[in-house]
């Protein structure tokens, strides 16, 4: 073999490699902007329930209006953010204050009685469980995309290219992290 043909070889080698990490940076990076776009549906579908909820329970909860203005501000806040680190602490505080609703709302026997209610939160528990799926999946897709933006040597044409770490989907509130107790009678 010449000098020149092992050269090309080589330089077809190193190209080829080349392209096959970039292309493995853009699925990677496809997969997490789908996977955040699948939360986002999630969310929103969520988002559309408060509304409904509210509604149901304000005629039984005249005393609770504070907990209902606060579930109507952290909708609004949860609408409003944008990118994944904002709009986890967002979805935080509606979930917190979705949880404030759901328990006032175990006070009142009527609101428990009423087929609606129940309805709706049949529909609360499936999203949530919904929400929770996607962002095990986003997180999942976010730490294969970090892991090779960090490994060697996928770093160096990640950083030619302009690949960065993405932001994982996180619980914000620190009592979320915390084991539920769970007391028998």
């Amino acid at each position: 073999m010449t000098p020149l043909l092992v050269f090309l070889l080589v330089l077809a080698l190193l190209i080829g490699w080349i392209v096959a990490i970039y292309n493995r940076f853009v699925r990677l990076r496809a997969e997490k902007n789908t996977a955040w776009a699948d939360i986002e549906v999630q969310l929103k579908r969520r988002a559309n329930l408060v509304p409904n909820l509210v509604r149901t329970v304000r005629g039984y909860m005249r005393h609770e209006r504070e907990t209902l203005r606060e579930v109507i501000q952290a909708r609004r806040a949860a609408l409003t953010a944008t990118d994944p680190e904002t709009r986890a602490k967002a979805e935080a505080t509606l979930g917190a204050a979705l949880g404030r609703l759901l328990a006032v709302a175990e006070s009142y026997p009527e609101i428990k009685a009423n087929q609606n209610f129940l309805h709706l939160q049949t529909q609360l528990a499936e999203l949530e469980n919904a929400i929770q799926n996607a962002r095990r999946y986003y997180n999942a897709v976010v730490r294969d995309l970090n892991t090779r933006v960090e490994s060697f040597p996928d770093l160096i044409i990640a950083r030619a290219f302009g690949f960065t770490k993405a932001p994982y989907f996180e619980i914000q509130r620190p009592e979320d992290r915390e084991v539920p107790e769970v007391r028998f009678p």
